[in-house]
Order: structure tokens, then C-alpha cells, then sequence
């Protein structure tokens, strides 16, 4: 039933069948007759999620939103964000094919999407925790950023196109969010922020940084003001699904929860996964596995390559050719590599400072996740503050300080 002040139906595991049987669309695909099991696996901050299986045909999973976020009642936010996810996935599922989920269905009354069921994937953020490695989702997400930000912008769209996409996904109150949880609220006293007593000097150094303060705030700036491309927005390892190669199963990729996505800074997305990676390092380095840590962090260069070189391959179609040369694309992609620096320290900070923490760190023994933690702010410091003629490549230093925080 609906909430006070909730004008729509929730989904459970009792009435999704029926549901199903109510949408044209989904019984096409899914036989309502047929459904073996209903199962509710969302366990984001701010959607139902239902698995739906069949004896015969793929199933489909419908994800529902409400008109508060998930995990706090008291805080509301427009459940018009699935509407702009289904307009997302339509746009990414054209320019990066096979890398999103595809989408089958939109009902814009209660607020559900209908997407491909991807039971046989697994959170890539689990896989990372667990020590596993699965080569080549590194390029995969470098190659699907480069898709996205080159089919989306003024380059793959032409002006008018890419004016008319801006304005059709403007997406005001989840921006707001990422505003303040990423770039505001880990650098005042807040509410949100939990600090461990032994990290309390570690983050007030870190934000209390004359040069990090300045650096998070023209990151802050760029993300509200550089309408490049229609980004992911949330591009971290918990919102990437992957599927390992078996017999008779190939590998596989996908990219989900688009929610946030909105037209910014294409360095946005590259730099949430930079600052995945960190994070999943800080963790094979607490836990004694450097190995591991050193495999985590070349993730950072295998998706910026895989990216950098996609982009390029997709130059000569961009639409304006008469003054967007090959100057304009190296000087490009050098902005969105230092863009996506800035970006990645501010996602890891934020993740061990402020709201929506990660089980990289948290499901570690208070021990070594205080030394996680500081290795974390040590990083990100680096990151937004190093000198841009520092002749290292830029996540060696990052390897370095992460591993002295950790002994």
C-alpha cells in the first residue's frame, strides 16, 4: 500500500506477478503463469529491485522508485529518477551497446523500469573484496565511458542534437546529492560524517588542506558547470555488474543504477572509478595481500587506456570537423585525465568520511580499517594536490602511500 503522502503502489514479492500480467509489455515476456520465483535484491540506498525468474524465457527484474530514499524514509527526493534512467539506459544502450542493462519496459505512473535480467552476473565490488580478479571489466568500463562521452557530446551529436539532449536529462535533485555528499559535506562538520576516534587527526589534515579545499572546490565547480556528455554519475565497482567466461558462457560486462546520470564532466566518471580502485586497494593492503592491492590499483591504467584509445578510434566521426583537430582531442583528453584525478580523490575521501560507506573498508577489523582509512586520505590528498610536472605515473605515488598507512 501507499505511504502517507505516496500516490502510487509499492511492488512486493506478493503482487509482482500480477503486475506482471498488467503490463502488455512484460507479459509478452515474462508468462505470469510461468514465474517460478520473485525475489527482492536491491540493496542500493534508494530502489525496490525484484528479480523475476520463469521456467522458460530470461525473466526480467523490475526496479521501482519511491518518493523518499530507501534507506532513510525522512528524506525525500522525486521518484521521477527512473524515468530519467530509462531515458539514460535508451541513450547509453544506443552509443555502448552490450555494456547496460537493456530495458524493456517504462511505467511512468508507479515509477518502474523493466530491465534485463542479470541474475548470472555479480557485483564486481564482492568480486574485488573476495581477491578475485576479473581481467579485461577494467577496459570494458574505459571503453564504455569513451562510447558514452564521445556518442552523447558535441562530438558525437552535433551542437543542436547535444543541446536538445541536455535539456531532456537535466536531472536537478540527484546532482544535488552528489553535490553535497562528494564535494560539500566531508570537508564542514555534518551529520552524515563518521569518524573513527583514531582518524580524526587523518581527516581534518585532509580537510582542513588549504590545497585540497581549493582543489575539491573547482572539482565541485566543474561538476556542476561542464555539460560534456550524458555521464553514468555513480560509475563505482557496486554499480558494475560482471560475469566471468565458462563453458559455453562468455564474459561479460554491464554498467547499472544510471539514476544519477546527467549531462557533466566526462572526467566525472573515469575519476568514480579511479577512486574505486583506491579503495579496493586500501583494503589488499590492510589486509597484508600488496599483490592484490598493485593488481587493483593497474585497474586505474587498463580503464583509462581502454578508454583513451576508444575515443581516439571514434574521432574522425565526430560531427564538426572544421575546427575540432587532433590538438583539440590531445588537449582534450589531457583535461579529462586531470579532471578524473580530482574526481577520484573526492569519490574515496567521501566514501571514508561521510555517508554511504563501502564494505571495502567497513568490513575490515577497526585496526586495519583506521589504517585503510588513512591510507584512503593520504591518496586522495596526493591526487588533488601533486605537482602536475611530478614525473612518476600518478598512481605509483598513490601505491606508495597507501602501502607505508598500512604497515
Amino acid at each position: 500500500m501507499a505511504d502517507a503522502g505516496q500516490s502510487y503502489e509499492l511492488l512486493n514479492v506478493e503482487n509482482v506477478p500480477a503486475y506482471i500480467a498488467g503490463r502488455p509489455a512484460l507479459a509478452r515476456l515474462v508468462d505470469p503463469a510461468r514465474i517460478t520465483r520473485v525475489r527482492e535484491v536491491g540493496d542500493g540506498n534508494m530502489n525496490l529491485v525484484f528479480a523475476v525468474e520463469a521456467e522458460d524465457g530470461p525473466g526480467v527484474v523490475l526496479k521501482q522508485s519511491m518518493p523518499y530514499v530507501r534507506v532513510d524514509p525522512d528524506w525525500p527526493i522525486t521518484p521521477d529518477r527512473n524515468r530519467i534512467e530509462a531515458t539514460v539506459l535508451a541513450a547509453h544502450g544506443a552509443a555502448a551497446p552490450g555494456l547496460v542493462p537493456a530495458l524493456y519496459d517504462v511505467d511512468e505512473t508507479r515509477h518502474v523500469v523493466a530491465l534485463e535480467n542479470l541474475s548470472d552476473h555479480q557485483v564486481w565490488r564482492g568480486r574485488l573484496n573476495e581477491g578475485l580478479r576479473d581481467e579485461g571489466v577494467a577496459g570494458d568500463l574505459g571503453r564504455y565511458v569513451a562510447r558514452v562521452g564521445f556518442g552523447t557530446s558535441v562530438f558525437g551529436l552535433g551542437a543542436e542534437a547535444h543541446k536538445a539532449g541536455l535539456a531532456a536529462s537535466v536531472n536537478p535533485e540527484l546532482c544535488e546529492i552528489t553535490e553535497d555528499l562528494v564535494f560539500t559535506e566531508p570537508y564542514i562538520e555534518h551529520e552524515h560524517n563518521r569518524i573513527l576516534p583514531a582518524n580524526e587527526p587523518d581527516v581534518a589534515a585532509y580537510a582542513g588542506d588549504p590545497g585540497v579545499r581549493t582543489a575539491i572546490g573547482l572539482a565541485k565547480l566543474a561538476f556542476m558547470t561542464h555539460a560534456e556528455a550524458l555521464i553514468h554519475g555513480d560509475l563505482h565497482t557496486g554499480s558494475v555488474l560482471v560475469r566471468a567466461e565458462g563453458p559455453g558462457v562468455a564474459r561479460s560486462t554491464r554498467a547499472f543504477d544510471v539514476e544519477f546520470a546527467f549531462y557533466g564532466p566526462v572526467g566525472f566518471d573515469i575519476g568514480a572509478l579511479w577512486g574505486n580502485y583506491v579503495l579496493a586497494a586500501a583494503r589488499g593492503f590492510a589486509l597484508g595481500d600488496e599483490e592484490h592491492a598493485a593488481w587493483a590499483l593497474g585497474l586505474a591504467t587498463r580503464t583509462w587506456e581502454a578508454f583513451e584509445a576508444e575515443f581516439t578510434a571514434l574521432w574522425p566521426e565526430r560531427a564538426d570537423p572544421r575546427v575540432y583537430g587532433d590538438g583539440v582531442l590531445a588537449a582534450y583528453l589531457a583535461k579529462v585525465h586531470a579532471d578524473a584525478a580530482a574526481f577520484g580523490a573526492a569519490k574515496a575521501a567521501r566514501r571514508v568520511i561521510g555517508f554511504s560507506r563501502v564494505t571495502d573498508i567497513e568490513t575490515l577489523p577497526e585496526e586495519r580499517r583506521v589504517k585503510a582509512i588513512r591510507g584512503v586520505l593520504h591518496a586522495a590528498r596526493h591526487l588533488l594536490t601533486r605537482p602536475a610536472d611530478r614525473p612518476e605515473p600518478l598512481f605509483d605515488r598513490v601505491g606508495a602511500l597507501l602501502s607505508a598507512a598500512a604497515s
